[in-house]
């Protein structure tokens, strides 16, 4: 479909029930041709409007704090104080009456009025590859489509927003970082270490007119190779990879990547920590434009010495969750920023005889908070004797995929043509209605 002028741009808009334009009516009119049709003017209007806000309409971008190894749920937003399965973990009170998190979380505790818990999640996989792949897209492993992440999703779906560098970033990635699955590798995120230091290869080595000429020595070489095989050629993507690293590269929006640019204050509220500094790079991220950050913390695969490795990891995550939230939210950036904090799966309420936790994607935690979601709810429950396998008001992951895209304002059950012609929804799930704003 060839993309609208500039006039027809605002016909559309005009067309709408909306007095003034918003990012939802550009958006809503991106609908109804597809989101390619925004042209350079469209993109910087809507990032106009996001940036002047909209209230408590859906959120624009996803911060998601990725536990990878698969934290226990007893050990972080579900401790049950006193139990046998708690095996002497202790709990807070939260500024949430009634809610208690694990001892550790002190400073997330404080910001619970905006955080929603479910504490009933499942999950039919165990295993640390196929329990990743299944959180982060909402389906299991299935060898004939590879699905696309939550991060893809929002890239697809929401307007670019005049942003220069990757809008789809993961910091600190794992064995299993974020892909586009069939929606194409352009929409893998953009992967990066500790912000502590630069991002590798955006500076050129050498002069501007050295420089300067290997590029056109370079496209000389490519259109020689392209003649008779253009079509394969474009499908490499390489030009389009090219293109976007030349424009990173010079584009000012790459200095959201550095933290140290923040008060010495900030930077150690985060915590001094490369999860913490990349919680800190993430805001900033986020403010520029880019729908979708993850920020892994490693290391909770904890089937020795559980409670000891819980205790170190809270030092990392709990300074640096809450910090993000405190600092979204003086920014006024938490009612269009979703703040999801999950891992694979849970860990059993029994602990073996090293003092470890094995894998359990029975009755597992996570949180979320920010734009889209209410704060304050707690979803499902656990057997406090750990004798019920089946939580209480259980929740599904395809059930929490829903809820996420619809809190961004995607349609969740939108159905998708992968390459090979298959139809492939979005989410299979349906959304949390106690969490999704607008629902009563």
């Amino acid at each position: 479909m060839e993309p609208l002028s500039h006039r027809d741009l605002f016909h559309a808009i005009r067309g709408g029930q909306a007095a003034t334009p918003t990012r939802r009516t550009f958006l809503r009119a991106a609908g109804l041709a597809g989101a390619t049709w925004l042209t350079p003017v469209g993109h910087l209007l809507a990032r106009a409007s996001e940036q002047a806000g909209e209230g408590s309409g859906p959120a624009q971008s996803v911060i998601m704090l990725w536990l990878q190894g698969g934290p226990s749920q007893l050990e972080t937003f579900d401790p049950h104080p006193g139990t046998r399965i708690a095996a002497g973990t202790g709990a807070v009170d939260t500024a949430l009456k009634g809610v208690q998190l694990a001892t550790g979380l002190e400073h997330l505790a404080a910001e619970m009025q905006s955080v929603s818990l479910i504490r009933s999640m499942v999950s039919k996989e165990g295993d640390h590859e196929r329990g990743t792949y299944t959180m982060k897209t909402g389906f299991r492993p299935d060898p004939t489509v590879v699905h696309p992440s939550i991060g893809a999703i929002c890239c697809h779906e929401l307007a670019a927003a005049g942003t220069d560098i990757p809008r789809h970033v993961s910091i600190l990635p794992g064995q299993w970082p974020a892909r586009g699955g069939y929606l194409g590798d352009k929409f893998d995120a953009f992967r990066t270490d500790d912000p502590a230091g630069p991002v590798p290869d955006t500076s050129s080595l050498l002069s501007a007119k050295r420089d300067d000429q290997r590029l056109k020595n370079l496209d000389v070489v490519e259109s020689a190779f392209a003649k008779g095989r253009q079509k394969r050629v474009d499908a490499t993507l390489h030009r389009d990879t090219v293109a976007g690293a030349r424009k990173m590269m010079s584009s000012e929006q790459l200095k959201a990547f550095d933290v140290s640019n923040e008060p010495l204050a900030l930077r150690r509220a985060y915590g001094e920590t490369a999860f913490g500094r990349g919680c800190l790079a993430a805001r900033r991220l986020i403010e520029v434009g880019v729908r979708c950050v993850e920020v892994t913390l490693s290391g909770w695969d904890t089937h020795a010495n559980n409670h000891a490795a819980h205790t170190n990891q809270l030092k990392i995550l709990d300074p640096a969750f809450a910090a993000l939230l405190r600092d979204l939210r003086e920014r006024g950036l938490l009612d269009r920023t979703l703040v999801l904090c999950a891992g694979e799966f849970g860990r059993t309420p029994t602990v073996n005889a090293v003092g470890g936790r094995d894998h359990w994607p029975t009755g597992f935690s996570l949180a979320l908070a920010g734009g889209g979601v209410r704060g304050g709810q707690v979803i499902g429950a656990t057997d406090p004797e750990g004798q019920k396998t089946e939580p209480t008001n259980p929740v599904t992951v395809g059930d929490l995929h829903a809820t996420v895209l619809t809190a961004l304002g995607i349609e969740h059950d939108k159905v998708n043509q992968t390459p090979i012609g298959r139809t492939v929804k979005f989410s299979e799930g349906k959304p949390i209605a106690a969490l999704v704003k607008g629902n009563t």
